[in-house]
């Protein structure tokens, strides 16, 4: 298929619960929804793996502000919030040993 054509989750989840019902038949399924095979496969992989919110569109937005689909995901953005705590808190560590330093040699030279 060249043309592509917008779908909902509702019709994603539709397609691939039909295409495993049909012994995972890919080329009979695109057809009939004419959306490409790769798409049917795509959509049957993500929504065995997981599940209905596996078929969510979620382009465009930020993985921390979205609802984590898997334990792993919750995980993972944990990891990049402590990260950057720790970052932020090493920058502030640094930059108030430089004000030490900067007051010190200040207080030598008067």
């Amino acid at each position: 298929m060249k043309s592509t054509r917008k779908t909902t989750q509702e019709e994603r989840i539709r397609i691939a619960k039909e295409c495993i019902e049909n012994e995972y038949n890919y080329g009979e399924t695109a057809i009939k929804y004419q959306v490409s095979y790769q798409q049917v496969y795509t959509w049957v992989k993500k929504f065995t793996e997981k599940g209905e919110s596996g078929l969510e569109d979620r382009r465009g937005q930020r993985t921390a502000q979205q609802e984590p689909r898997t334990e792993e995901e919750k995980l993972r953005v944990r990891v990049a919030q402590l990260e950057h705590e720790l970052y932020m808190t090493k920058m502030e560590r640094d930059l108030l040993k430089k004000l030490e330093e900067i007051e010190r040699r200040d207080a030598y030279r008067k």
